[in-house]
């Protein structure tokens, strides 16, 4: 924690002759860059020109929260793939005792995922949804805490990566209606009418319900890409807010910089409580996903 808020300020300091503006650094951690400022010097990231295909225009470039999310896709690979073969070579050892030290850990938390996040929430057949489930509460957590070292960044932090997440899960929840369902089920869950209305009644509700339950629909994926987007901002911001008070108090002169010493001590517990932000929305939003693909597999 220390040496994230030692970073910020370091990277915070105004440059020789400069003049030191808190809102421009603020915006420029929170933002988005094509380059990745490193204790080393400034890292210029790959870029590419744009792809078109017709009237879409895409650009495969790797920006700086590129960058850490196939930092945080790598090490969620390499934690799942390493922590299943040992289970795998245990279980054909025939060993009584589960797996020890950090294994242990990774292995208490998937089961935990597993039994009282998806299975729980998904309800029969939920089986088939523990993988993405697991994959999204490790992505999205190593995404969280990335942006807690010292010179890294939170791809959760913007909002196009949340909401393609949040596209994700909606795609899931879709799909899974839509097999689990079928065409007629499925079109009850936007067609909605209440059983034992009369035609005229049902009629006019057919017109009230319909577009409440389609945008009902949208809320959900908007809802999670929002939560987790303006959580993980939230917290980044306090912390330069208060780092950027004490580079102001340290440059207003000697007298001034034992007042640095308060905004250093915030900064420094307000980062130990995103420790439990970060893990708190990668659980809240493995649980949501659970929640919406049990809803729709059990429209009843």
């Amino acid at each position: 924690m220390i040496g994230k808020i030692f970073g910020m300020l370091k990277a915070s300091a105004p440059q020789e002759g400069g003049e030191f503006n808190i809102k421009e650094m603020i915006l420029h951690h929170l933002a988005d860059s094509n380059e990745w400022e490193t204790p080393f010097g400034t890292v210029h990231l790959p870029q590419w020109e744009p792809v078109h295909i017709g009237p879409i225009s895409m650009d495969f470039s790797i920006t700086r929260h590129v960058l850490f999310m196939m930092i945080a896709a790598t090490l969620v690979a390499i934690l799942l793939i390493y922590t299943g073969q040992k289970a795998k070579r245990e279980k054909a050892a025939g060993a009584e005792r589960g797996p020890k030290g950090a294994t242990n850990v990774v292995e208490a938390i998937i089961l935990f995922i597993r039994d009282e996040v998806a299975l729980r929430n998904i309800g029969h057949g939920g089986e088939r949804f523990v993988p993405y489930i697991v994959s999204v509460f490790f992505f999205v957590l190593f995404c969280n805490m990335l942006g807690l070292l010292p010179w890294g960044s939170s791809p959760t932090g913007n909002i196009s990566v949340t909401a393609a997440l949040a596209l994700m899960t909606f795609i899931t929840v879709e799909i899974s209606g839509m097999l689990t369902l079928g065409a007629k089920g499925y079109a009850k869950t936007i067609f909605y009418v209440p059983h034992g209305m009369n035609p005229v009644m049902a009629g006019i509700m057919l017109i009230i319900m319909t577009p409440v339950e389609f945008l009902g629909k949208l809320t959900k994926p908007f809802a999670l890409a929002i939560r987790l987007y303006a959580n993980m901002t939230a917290g980044h911001a306090v912390v330069l807010a208060l780092t950027g008070l004490a580079v102001m108090a340290s440059l207003a002169g000697a007298k001034f910089i034992s007042i640095a010493i308060a905004p250093v001590l915030m900064a420094t517990a307000i980062m130990l409580l995103e420790i439990f932000v970060a893990l708190l929305q990668a659980y809240i939003f493995a649980m949501l996903s659970s929640v919406f693909i049990g809803l729709i597999r059990h429209a009843h």
